[in-house]
């Protein structure tokens, strides 16, 4: 996945979670961030930042803050980025003959993936990870009653016949292995680990990320 109209900035601070102020060629911007996450190992004053520059004259805050420098790594931080790197993902894994639905309604959730092949019927949930910490990567980075829904929701479909996957798109590159966060959240690692278990498989895929684009690239060892 790409971006257009990338611009480089450093990163003041972030009054709230749906905004932050940038310096952008000396001027103080009020910008987007899309990211809801807590983030805060991330977003630290005098940060290197990079943001996408929206050309609608209608919107409140003309840049979205879209990745960041932490040490030598560039970290994609866009909540949506996951979910079209994934497809293009998939898409290159199951090739040109399956059919790939997004958001579809499985029990009370809407899975982010169902794949259909001559050979299998596949429901696939993707998580975005922007937590490391020394080389490792983890989720979540705060607790969520969601996430442990949807792998719930995975498990059931197990039953039901379905193959099930857990996808967790490392939104970085240079990662040795991710696990589950289980200091933030030890109920979402038991679950996780309870859905691997009971046929639900656990992958990790880290990213190429560029200041304007990030591609899912290579599996990670996951720690379980």
């Amino acid at each position: 996945m790409k971006y257009e109209n990338t611009v480089k900035g450093k990163f003041i601070d972030r009054p709230n979670r749906f905004i932050a102020n940038v310096e952008i060629n000396d001027r103080t911007e009020v910008c987007h961030v899309k990211n809801t996450g807590r983030c805060k190992e991330l977003l630290i004053k005098g940060a290197t930042v990079y943001l996408q520059q929206s050309d609608n004259p209608e919107r409140k805050t003309k840049f979205d803050l879209i990745a960041v420098e932490k040490g030598n790594l560039l970290i994609n931080m866009d909540s949506s980025a996951p979910n079209k790197a994934a497809r293009e993902y998939l898409e290159k894994i199951f090739g040109d003959k399956a059919v790939i639905r997004p958001e579809k309604t499985y029990g009370a959730s809407r899975i982010d993936f169902y794949i259909e092949t001559e050979t299998e019927k596949r429901f696939v949930e993707v998580k975005g990870v922007t937590l490391e910490q020394n080389g490792s990567a983890f989720f979540p980075d705060a607790p969520t009653e969601r996430g442990i829904k949807h792998i719930n929701e995975l498990c059931s479909a197990v039953k039901e016949g379905y193959k099930a996957c857990i996808l967790f798109i490392i939104q970085m590159k240079g990662i040795k292995d991710f696990a589950p966060n289980d200091v933030t959240h030890p109920a979402f690692g038991e679950a996780l680990r309870n859905a691997a278990k009971n046929g639900v498989e656990v992958k990790a895929v880290d990213c190429l990320v560029t200041p304007d684009s990030m591609t899912a690239d290579c599996e990670v060892k996951v720690k379980l």
